[in-house]
């Protein structure tokens, strides 16, 4: 029987090779990117006082205006990603990697 267990700021998407991208670095979809960095980019729009409160800011995440995205980019900048496929048997088989902001819906990687 298979046990499972869910995990919080998590995302599922088919891979793709993408080979343009750097050997440390992963292409993220915006969906996906936007769902892992909502906090974070909750609390730049209020610190950069562009939302009075996080229900504000939660309005302008899901209308997706483009200072949004600006915020994101500046959050993803210090927070590498965690990628694995699974069967995850052993440590090497979780990898960390810089995200980068790109269309469609599924993950990038480079060829190798």
């Amino acid at each position: 029987t298979m046990l499972g267990k869910r995990v919080d700021y998590s995302g599922r998407s088919v891979i793709v090779v993408g080979p343009s991208l750097s050997l440390h670095r992963c292409g993220l979809p915006r969906e996906i990117a936007i769902e892992l960095f909502q906090t974070f980019v909750i609390r730049g729009l209020i610190r950069q006082h562009l939302a009075s409160n996080i229900g504000v800011a939660k309005s302008k995440i899901r209308e997706k205006e483009p200072i949004v995205w600006e915020i994101l980019q500046e959050v993803m900048q210090g927070h590498p990603v965690l990628l694995n496929r699974a069967p995850t048997l052993h440590r090497l088989g979780i990898q960390a990697f810089q995200p980068i902001l790109v269309e469609g819906r599924a993950i990038c990687l480079h060829p190798l």
